[in-house]
């Protein structure tokens, strides 16, 4: 049985290969043309090329359009931002709350740190008492 990929298997599948991973970052800086592309990857054919430009597509992080005959190729963002905020989003928010405490706790009066240092030491010690 054949199974259709949904967009995000689509989106995961374009990003598993090292050459269109390069495209996109190649896309980052700029929009290029594919020609250009080409060039970049003297070592693929240009079929080759063009395969990994669909592939994108189809996961929609390539948009290509067409002036006159030149097709250029712009970095969609969009996808990978829906990957973060479904995926990354929810578990970065609790290390920014631990980095904020740390931030907090590092610019706090050093009398303060000392006296938290303090009382932490006097449990420890209870602790190693008991």
């Amino acid at each position: 049985m054949i199974r259709r990929l949904d967009k995000q298997d689509r989106i995961f599948r374009a990003l598993g290969h090292p050459t269109r991973r390069e495209i996109l970052d190649l896309l980052r800086a700029a929009p290029r043309t594919t020609g250009e592309l080409c060039v970049h990857f003297d070592d693929l054919d240009r079929c080759t090329v063009m395969q990994h430009l669909g592939v994108l597509e189809r996961a929609e992080l390539v948009i290509a359009r067409t002036e006159g005959r030149v097709r250029w190729n712009v970095l969609n963002v969009m996808p990978i931002k829906d990957i973060h905020d479904r995926w990354i989003g929810a578990y970065a928010s609790g290390a920014v709350g631990l980095l904020a405490r740390l931030k907090r706790d590092l610019e706090a009066p050093a009398t303060k740190r000392r006296s938290r240092s303090a009382t932490a030491r006097g449990i420890d010690r209870r602790s190693r008492a008991g």
